[in-house]
């Protein structure tokens, strides 16, 4: 609250209504009872007391008395309804998740092959050897669902027997049919240590193939995949974000 100035009894509510972090409709109301009020209003402590000059103690309830108690309301829920904003504020930013990682339709930068499969490196390797087919490499990786917003269903780091956080790189030799065939055709071309974002659309991934690797490690990322590849209605396309660790 801004408090009276001598030289007028009236409140300022102007700067009542730009209060920060406050939420503006409740404020504008807050101020419009103080306004109303002005002239025979006490502030004090938490208290708003008012007492006409015309009604006597124990007169019924005037409307002045009405729109004091609506005050007091409207102040004492205006912290409530600020809360209930930053968690809409919240819930908002949690619908926005996995959003950036939907695929592309093509464009630039990321690159389209010939069975579909998009791909965009985000680190150059550092030379040498190039993934080719008959190439058996060594992946570290993460793979999310598109249609549930990025949900991860495969992680290397998942799969880690000795605790160290390390995990376990994913090793196969390109072509020999393990593998989902958009993410062979999407390493080919990698040298060591470069990383690469690979979007699998379901008739080179898991849509066709439901069996070939790379599948869960743990129970939750098990029933995320499934939840999608068991459903014809959802859009079963993938995305690996790949390292190379090894190239032999």
């Amino acid at each position: 609250l801004v408090p009276r100035t001598s030289q007028s009894s009236r409140w300022n509510s102007s700067a009542i209504i730009s209060l920060p972090g406050r939420n503006n409709n409740i404020m504008k109301l807050f101020s419009l009872c103080l306004i109303t009020l002005s002239g025979s209003s006490v502030v004090k402590g938490l208290s708003l007391r008012t007492k006409s000059h015309h009604q006597a103690a124990g007169a019924p309830s005037t409307r002045r008395s009405i729109l004091q108690q609506a005050c007091f309301g409207i102040a004492a829920a205006a912290p409530f309804v600020h809360s209930t904003n930053v968690a809409n504020a919240v819930d908002a930013q949690f619908a926005e998740v996995g959003r950036q990682e939907r695929p592309p339709n093509g464009e630039s930068p990321f690159s389209t092959l010939e069975n579909g499969v998009q791909i965009k490196d985000f680190r150059a390797g550092s030379g040498g050897a190039t993934v080719k087919p008959g190439s058996k490499v060594e992946l570290t990786m993460k793979g999310r669902l598109l249609n549930l917003n990025g949900v991860i269903f495969y992680d290397t780091k998942s799969n880690d027997p000795n605790g160290f956080g390390e995990g376990t790189p994913l090793v196969f030799t390109v072509g020999d049919g393990t593998v989902l065939p958009g993410l062979e055709g999407g390493v080919v071309g990698m040298t060591r240590g470069g990383i690469r974002r690979i979007i699998v659309p379901a008739e080179v991934g898991y849509g066709k193939y439901p069996g070939l690797e790379p599948q869960p490690l743990t129970t939750v990322e098990r029933r995320a995949l499934d939840s999608v590849v068991k459903n014809p209605r959802r859009d079963q396309t993938v995305m690996f974000d790949v390292k190379v660790e090894r190239i032999k």
